[in-house]
Order: C-alpha cells, then structure tokens, then sequence
C-alpha cells in the first residue's frame, strides 16, 4: 500500500455562486450546477493516497464486529440486502428481463419482481445473483481501492442508489435506500479525504464480510423448513439440482470473494 496520490480537497468548499444584491441569478444557478458537477467528478476520478494499515485493518476489524455482533447486524444487514436486490435487479436487466419493481422490508427480506421466460439462463441467473451479489459488489470495490478510487466508489455507490431508487415500489425500501445513500453522499461532500477514505475501505469490507453471513442464516433457515421460497429452491426448481447445492456455491463466491478482496485491500496498491 506504498502508492501516494496527491490528496483531493474535500467537496465541501463547493457553494453557489452569489451575485453582487446577495441573489442567485439563472446563470449564476446553471453555473453552480456545473461547478459541483466538475468538483464530483474531479473528486470521484483523482486517486488518493491509501490510508494506513492500521486503518485499513481497523475498519476490516469494526466490519466484521457489526457482521458478528447480532443486534447490530440486524440494523446494518439492511445495507446487504439492499446489495442482494439490485444484483437480482441487474441481472434481470442484463439477461432481458423487464424489471417491474423492487420492494425492502423491515424484517431485513426483500423481494424484486421481473417477468420474462419463467425458465432459462435468465431466469436462473436472476435467482443465482441475489446472494452472490453483495460479495461482488464487494470485490468490484476493492478494485477500485487498489487503484486508489476510494472517493470515486462513494460517488459511483451514490450513483447506483439513485438508480435503484427508481424501481422501489414500497415505502420502507424507499426510506432504506434514501437514507443509505444520505449518507453516502455527506460522507463524499462534506468529509474530509482522511475520512471519505476510511469509510470507503469500512463500506468494503463490510459487503465483502456481510455477504456470508446471510448465505449461512439461509441454510439454517432451510433445514427448519422455513424457506421454501429462497432463491436457493428456486434454482433447485430450476435447475433439478437440490438447493443445498446451491447454497454451497453461494458460499464458496461469497468467501471466496472476501479471501480475494481482502487480499486486495491489505497488500500492495496496483
């Protein structure tokens, strides 16, 4: 992690331009927009230096204390299944299916409906996606940090929130999906590049740590009957393949994307 980049200023200098009677003129206003426009963009393409060890290993640390600490988790998971629903979402877009909308509840379940062939690849890729999905998301992040994008992966979640936001159909995963992304974007605007950095790292390290644990809970779930209805069975409807089958790829992708992201994390920067 011995790659330095120069620091990028914080977003929070950028303010609308006044005129001289205290007014924001039409222009001035299509200015403004343009100036933060610049500034994000500036902010989300420029590398910054990585932080310390010991700060990554610390937000590593204060991820897999919310993933293990149950009442904890039982808040933050919201954030994983709002990961495990766009990845059905975006699998459905990407195989041809028409998305009909995305629903989060409050018992931390979620459900995301598209219509299409009832069976074939995009179907089963849809069904598959769900809980792998987090853990990708994960190590597509940690990518990112290799390369020093911590900033710009705060922006680019931001950006894919808003384009969920799009297809929430309820107001719970209304409320989730605009809070997560509240934060997102006053951590990328008025937080201090120390900071973006170490948040960007603590976010990685929580999808890649929180993508097993769901994995694990569905199969304790399954073995009490309890889950007939998991993407687990539906891919054994699917596929003739029994779900416990499927539950172990999920599980193999899901720690296998954590080995792999974290080692990214931890060593040397690309």
């Amino acid at each position: 992690m011995s790659r330095v980049h120069a620091p990028t200023p914080s977003l929070a200098v950028a303010r609308a331009v006044l005129s001289d009677d205290g007014t924001t003129s039409g222009g001035d206003v299509a200015s403004s927009v343009g100036d933060v426009v610049g500034q994000v963009w500036e902010a989300a393409t420029t590398p910054v230096a990585p932080p310390s060890t010991a700060v990554v290993v610390a937000m590593g640390a204060l991820a897999l204390a919310v993933v293990l600490v149950t009442p904890v988790w039982r808040v933050a998971r919201h954030v994983v299944t709002i990961a495990h629903e766009a990845s059905h979402a975006l699998a459905a877009l990407l195989t041809g299916r028409r998305l009909s909308g995305i629903r989060l509840h409050s018992d931390t379940s979620g459900l995301t409906v598209s219509s299409g062939r009832p069976r074939g690849f995009g179907m089963i890729l849809t069904a598959f996606m769900g809980y792998v999905g987090p853990g990708l998301i994960g190590l597509g992040a940690a990518a990112l940090l290799r390369q020093g994008y911590a900033v710009g992966l705060l922006w680019l979640l931001v950006v894919l929130l808003a384009l969920m936001l799009l297809q929430i159909r309820n107001w719970f995963g209304l409320w989730s999906v605009l809070v997560t992304g509240a934060a997102l974007v006053g951590v990328s605007w008025w937080a201090t590049p120390t900071v973006q950095s170490a948040v960007a790292y603590a976010v990685t390290w929580f999808l890649l740590l929180g993508a097993v644990r769901p994995v694990l809970e569905l199969q304790s779930e399954r073995s009490r009957g309890r889950a007939a209805t998991s993407d687990a069975d539906i891919l054994a409807r699917l596929t003739r393949v029994p779900g416990l089958f499927w539950v172990g790829v999920f599980l193999v992708v899901t720690i296998g994307a954590a080995v792999l992201g974290g080692s990214w994390i931890v060593g040397p920067a690309a």
